[in-house]
């Protein structure tokens, strides 16, 4: 394991003090100011335990994350859509000493917070005293760090060491309350490790991380960038590719990757040297394109969980053998079991479960950390796939199978098919309730609109690329399909349009 993720940066910002770190849509930050920013902020955390942020696309946001872990501070990152029940269940598990916001969010998330608790960015690394509570309007600049006048000794002077809690995040969860994961030092900096020896990040490279930064890939990508000695751009898209603008990564979810493809038209940028992105595989047609306007980019794609870190990725550099299929990271081992928990041959379909140095520690519960690894390391998200030659095929979780009389349809392997298909610009498969068959799987479709399939071309191209009981009983066609913040997939919100008549079938 290489240093902690804060030492990092700080060698990082003591070689290239007067390099751009951070491009927001206040300017930009050089490296030496953002040390000084969080080594502030360290200070002024010193003795606590535990922190919760509202984070923005801001450099404050990022120098409050680095202080706080330089400090061996644990971060809660908060994400802003929070209903005020989940805020509230959050907040009290976690049970952070002060609550870190700047700018406008919703009531909910800090209306049961008591007004001491809550400080701004520049409130913790400046120390300000007596700021309003303007919470009211929507506008939070409390400032002030309470309990931090008195503190000295070993409290003041402590680092991060390896085991100490890192991050608290919130998984989405199938149930809709999220679950608390928490993860130490020690995983991160694996995890950076293997981000290393990935990825071609060096010092005065751009990193687009144009992303809410309460979504970890987004976060994650942020601070990876600042441990090399490159600029992180936290503006939109449209802003960091602007003309002159030299973005050399950018991290993407599918609906991003789908924007820039809009956003650059047909002018290529042949300086971005690599796209790294999570959640569901993108529209093939959207890679095709991508990949015109990207000439030189390596695209890779990760499989992995909050819980899992990374477990195995797709990438163009390497194509895999199989389409669908991903190559493990190193240093992951991955079973696929039965339903006997006995390991299954090569080319069998199971639950998939990984062992590595980058899982996390557990759930955090009222009663402390339950459900991380078993006494052997390994553990389960409860994903399905198939390992066969050291490639590992996923085909979603086992709480979406479809079963439709008798047979067991994988919605993951639906839309795999689908997204290949011209004119789709994104799909997704869910069961419609059926009285003979018990459901039916059935296809939405997001169209292109310009080179839009017929029903018979998908017709035809689910024949050829599905087994029977797999294929699409209707097809469907909405203007967008319902995710969450995080670019999840809300599938019974569909399922239930579906069932509700709300979307037309396909001509």
């Amino acid at each position: 394991m290489g240093p902690l993720l804060a030492e990092r940066f700080a060698a990082r910002a003591a070689e290239r003090p007067h390099d751009l770190a951070v491009a927001d849509a206040g300017g930009g930050t050089a490296y030496g100011a953002l040390a000084a920013q969080a080594e502030a902020v360290a200070r002024a955390l010193a003795g606590r335990r535990r922190i919760a942020i509202l984070p923005r696309a801001e450099a404050a946001s990022l120098a409050v994350v680095l202080g706080a872990m330089t400090a061996g501070v644990s971060v809660v990152l908060v994400d802003r859509h929070l209903t005020a029940a989940q805020a509230e269940r959050v907040l009290a598990v976690a049970a952070p000493e002060l609550v870190v916001t700047a700018g406008r969010h919703p009531r909910p998330l800090l209306e049961r917070v008591a007004p001491e608790r809550v400080v701004t960015p520049a409130g913790l690394a400046g120390g300000e005293r007596g700021a309003r509570d303007e919470r009211d309007t929507g506008d939070v600049r409390v400032g002030g760090v309470p309990g931090t006048g008195d503190v000295g000794g070993e409290a003041a002077q402590r680092r991060a060491r390896p085991g100490d809690e890192l991050l608290v995040g919130l998984t989405s969860g199938t149930s809709g309350t999220p679950k608390l994961f928490v993860r130490d030092q020690a995983s991160w900096a694996t995890t950076l490790d293997r981000s290393d020896a990935t990825f071609d990040v060096r010092p005065g490279d751009v990193v687009s991380a144009a992303g809410p930064l309460d979504h970890s890939h987004f976060f994650y990508g942020a601070l990876h960038a600042l441990t090399r000695g490159a600029a992180v751009d936290l503006r939109p898209l449209a802003t960091a590719f602007g003309d002159g603008h030299a973005i050399t990564h950018v991290y993407l979810v599918p609906t991003l990757a789908v924007d820039l493809v809009a956003l650059l038209g047909e002018r290529p940028r042949e300086h971005v040297r690599e796209v790294m992105s999570s959640a569901a595989p993108w529209p093939r047609q959207a890679r095709e394109r991508l990949a015109r306007l990207l000439p030189a980019a390596t695209v890779t794609h990760f499989y992995g969980a909050s819980e899992l870190s990374f477990v195995a990725r797709d990438s163009s550099r390497t194509p895999p053998p199989a389409h669908g299929a991903h190559r493990l990271f190193d240093g992951v081992e991955v079973e696929v079991r039965g339903l006997d928990g006995a390991p299954l041959p090569d080319g069998e379909q199971g639950e998939v479960h990984v062992r590595s140095d980058m899982l996390f520690s557990g759930y955090l519960t009222p009663a402390g950390l339950a459900g991380g690894p078993d006494a052997d390391g390994w553990l389960t998200v409860g994903d399905l796939g198939t390992l066969r030659d050291g490639w590992l095929s996923l085909a979603g979780r086992g709480s979406e199978t479809i079963v439709s009389g008798g047979f067991n349809v994988e919605p993951a392997h639906v839309e795999l098919a689908l997204a290949g298909l011209p004119g789709v610009r994104d799909a997704a498969c869910v069961g419609l309730p059926d009285e003979r068959w018990g459901a039916l799987p059935v296809a939405v479709l997001v169209l292109d609109g310009v080179a839009a399939p017929t029903r018979a071309q998908v017709r035809e191209h689910v024949r050829a690329a599905l087994p029977q009981p797999s294929r699409p009983r209707r097809v469907f066609v909405a203007d967008e399909l319902p995710r969450n913040a995080r670019g999840k997939l809300l599938r019974p919100r569909l399922a239930a349009l579906v069932a509700a008549g709300e979307l037309a079938e396909l001509g």
